[in-house]
């Protein structure tokens, strides 16, 4: 008699060849489809968890990514020179589990930026003369073993993986030094990484563009450092690519422009201007001083127009058509500002382009500021600057007399860009006034007729040309000046109490209006079902705004968290401020967070924290 259990046995083989004759068997079985992510009807942030250095001031915590498989966080912390590695299985206490130390690759190195592509970690490395070249690195993220390096540009200051992980891409920002006697030239590495262990770097430069400087400050791009060529005077900042991994874009944040790169070819394609923000029409208002008496105006200024320079940006993509998303913090060139030397009047020791409006426009002139904080450069133009009454009159100016424009509660305060804005000859040069504002060829005064200020307090959507699809306006400032902005990880601070205050500063209303406001630096997207939601982080501000960005044309403001809890000691105490100064974002979808829902991690530079926020989605 056979046995049940090999009879059992018998009849399961002869089903298993049936099974194979036929083609089918649960090796030959496709997987089922995952279900379809819900999309929601909205999202809220809360902070959930934390890891701190204790480091205040220093940028002990700026940049995160993330690698899915350990649940690993790497942080560059720039105080250090070097990357955090964070053990995210408990995103309630993350804990600091490594180092990632580039010294041992090059001398005096620090890391300016990480991300993580499927268990790769690919870091950007700074020589320690930042106008040397650089490198790239790259390490496995589970045991932080060093994989292969390769050479880059002078000052790598961003990196990112392509969509398929095969190739890295690094922002070479190529800084002058401080006294602007070395300038090297901005680049985009593109990097082949097939092979970790021998990335091979080919470079997109701008050399190719030196010829064409006057028809792209023509076009608006911003081409002004001193004696430098296109290729150095662009300096790039942050990438974005494609979909499909065969383009790239990059701020050029000081020029106000982008580049398009084609990554097939590393070659930069365009220079794509992003134009100027116009502050005198209706929904592009800005408070324009920090000098009020605690009062906030937010108002049209007429022949103010904000520079966009924008820092981070990321793309997405609509109805098979790119779009670009970007934070427009606005930044000035402002070399050997800490030398006294330069401010004597030795233009070789510097270049600073930030000036007060009330300085650059005096009826006296700007004598007065010389030795302070008179740029020698632009005295070496003029005497003095005016401001046009034709387009200023309405703020109190006059032919030879900027008057009532002057005064710290109008534009008085308001930082400005001195190299733009004033009246030129066809040939470009400066056409001269008299000190009663009458055009003299022999006068000594310059005329501005519109004055650029840094940033454009928003984020924007471009499209791939770099056309702008839609900017967030004034919406910004007016949220934190309104009864629906709350501040505090409880959200039970009014907003309106501490409206543009300083991310490194206590009972300090109003204090970055005349500068750029909240300052939007970081920003992250985040796809959950068919909505793509914007993060959004204010550098001087602090907190994250939340945007849904589906419609490119129409997004919608769906939340905002600012964890900072007490704001009036000053300096700040970490043991009771909370978070501040918001530097980079990473979003984390559920499928890959620790805890199952979507994380948003933020690196804060100021408290030198990384903070878990998880989004409590609504249906």
């Amino acid at each position: 008699m056979r046995h049940p259990s090999l009879r059992l046995l018998t009849t399961s083989l002869v089903m298993i060849a049936v099974l194979a004759a036929c083609g089918g068997g649960s090796d030959d079985t496709p997987a089922p489809s995952p279900a379809p992510e819900a999309t929601p009807a909205g999202l809220t942030l809360q902070k959930i968890g934390s890891y701190s250095t204790g480091q205040f001031g220093v940028s002990a915590a700026e940049i995160p990514a993330f690698d899915a498989a350990s649940k690993r966080l790497f942080v560059v912390n720039a105080q250090l020179g070097a990357v955090d590695v964070l053990n995210l299985t408990n995103p309630i206490s993350p804990t600091k589990i490594g180092v990632i130390d580039a010294t041992a690759l090059l001398a005096g190195a620090s890391i300016n930026s990480v991300a993580v592509h499927n268990g790769i970690v690919a870091v950007a490395i700074q020589a320690a003369v930042k106008t040397d070249n650089g490198l790239m690195a790259l390490y496995r993220a589970s045991d932080l073993t060093l994989l292969g390096s390769v050479a880059v540009g002078a000052l790598p200051d961003m990196v990112t993986f392509t969509p398929d992980g095969q190739t890295v891409l690094v922002a070479n920002e190529g800084e002058p030094s401080d006294d602007y006697q070395v300038d090297p030239e901005g680049s985009i590495s593109i990097i082949d990484v097939r092979n970790p262990a021998a990335p091979v770097e080919r470079k997109a430069t701008f050399t190719a563009f030196n010829a064409q400087a006057a028809a792209l400050r023509t076009a608006g791009v911003r081409i002004y450092g001193p004696n430098a060529t296109v290729a150095q005077d662009l300096e790039p900042e942050y990438i974005a690519v494609s979909a499909d991994g065969t383009t790239a874009w990059v701020t050029l944040q000081e020029n106000n422009a982008l580049a398009r790169v084609n990554i097939a070819s590393a070659t930069v394609t365009d220079i794509l201007p992003l134009g100027f923000k116009d502050h005198g029409v209706a929904g592009n208002e800005l408070d324009a001083s920090d000098t009020e008496g605690g009062a906030v105006t937010i108002r049209t200024w007429p022949g103010v127009h904000g520079m966009f320079l924008p820092d981070a940006m990321a793309s997405y993509t609509v109805g098979g058509q790119t779009y670009l998303v970007t934070a427009n913090e606005g930044d000035a060139r402002a070399w050997g500002e800490d030398n006294a030397a330069y401010w004597a009047g030795d233009a070789s020791q510097g270049f600073v382009e930030e000036f007060r409006v009330k300085h650059l426009v005096n009826r006296n002139g700007w004598s007065g500021r010389a030795g302070d904080d008179l740029p020698p450069q632009l005295n070496a133009i003029a005497a003095g600057g005016l401001l046009d009454p034709a387009v200023f009159g309405y703020c109190g100016a006059v032919a030879g007399d900027p008057a009532g424009c002057r005064a710290d509660s109008a534009l008085g305060r308001l930082n400005i860009s001195w190299t733009m804005g004033y009246r030129t000859n066809p040939d470009g040069s400066p056409m001269m006034f008299s000190a009663a504002g009458v055009q003299d060829p022999a006068g000594n005064r310059l005329m501005y007729d519109r004055l650029y200020s840094y940033g454009a307090r928003s984020f924007s959507i471009w499209n791939a040309n770099g056309g702008l699809v839609w900017d967030s306006g004034a919406e910004i400032e007016k949220f934190l000046n309104s009864t629906d902005c709350r501040l505090g990880s409880t959200r039970n601070i009014p907003c309106t109490d501490f409206f543009n205050s300083g991310h490194d500063e206590g009972n300090a209303k109003d204090s970055r209006s005349d500068a750029k406001g909240p300052e939007p630096e970081g920003i992250a997207l985040g796809r959950i079902g068919n909505k793509t939601f914007a993060f959004i982080g204010l550098e001087r501000m602090g907190g994250v705004l939340v945007y849904d960005i589906t419609t490119p044309t129409a997004p919608v403001r769906v939340d905002y968290l600012n964890t900072r809890d007490e704001w009036l000691t000053n300096p700040p105490d970490l043991a009771t401020a909370g978070d501040l100064g918001p530097e980079g974002l990473v979003f984390i979808a559920a499928k890959d967070s620790p805890n199952g829902k979507p994380l948003l991690v933020v690196g804060n530079e100021v408290s030198g924290t990384t903070a878990v926020l998880q989004l409590n989605l609504t249906y």
